[in-house]
């Protein structure tokens, strides 16, 4: 079973009631559902979602990677994948896989395992050998306490990770909504 349109429009629903002042920056998104197409799935195109973890350890720093194909520094995170029952268990898989961190050492904050702490929308270029346009990444951002593991990453798609300050993150608006978890 697969992240369903209802289950991301229930979480964007969430998101917008928590966060109104953000509407304007993912309307993008509230339009991809209004139309007929599955943006669980990574071959939809101009637009599909993507699930990344904010994991915080004890000294609240939080863990980066880059990614190797992007050439950036970004949130543990990626597609969401067909086997994925929700956004928030895509966004641990995807901590797990990339990271090493298992599941069980992730802990979310009261409220933020029903509300992303941040949704992103943001370009991603075309990938000629993947077959793929320049298309759009709404990135549903979760938040964890992450308990201390060994990191361990996935070395086809990552080339180093590293545990930064909050305010050292992708944007302002994820960095603000970490600095008050």
């Amino acid at each position: 079973m697969t992240v369903t349109r209802d289950e991301i429009h229930t979480v964007l629903a969430r998101y917008l009631a928590a966060h109104p002042d953000r509407a304007v920056g993912i309307a993008q998104l509230s339009e991809a559902l209004d139309r007929p197409q599955d943006l669980a799935s990574r071959s939809t195109f101009p637009l599909h979602v993507t699930c990344s973890a904010a994991a915080i350890d004890d000294r609240n720093r939080v863990l980066m990677i880059h990614h190797r194909a992007l050439d950036r520094w970004l949130l543990p995170g990626g597609h969401v994948e067909p086997t994925d029952r929700s956004l928030y268990g895509a966004a641990l898989r995807e901590l797990e896989e990339e990271t090493g961190i298992p599941w069980q050492h992730a802990v979310s904050p009261p409220g933020h395992d029903v509300i992303p702490v941040d949704i992103d929308i943001h370009e991603i270029p075309a990938n000629p050998a993947k077959g793929e346009p320049r298309h759009w990444h709404a990135d549903f951002r979760y938040a964890f306490w992450a308990k201390d593991s060994p990191i361990v990453i996935q070395p086809e798609e990552i080339v180093a990770f590293d545990w930064r300050p909050r305010h050292d993150l992708p944007t302002t608006a994820l960095a603000e909504r970490i600095a008050v978890i």
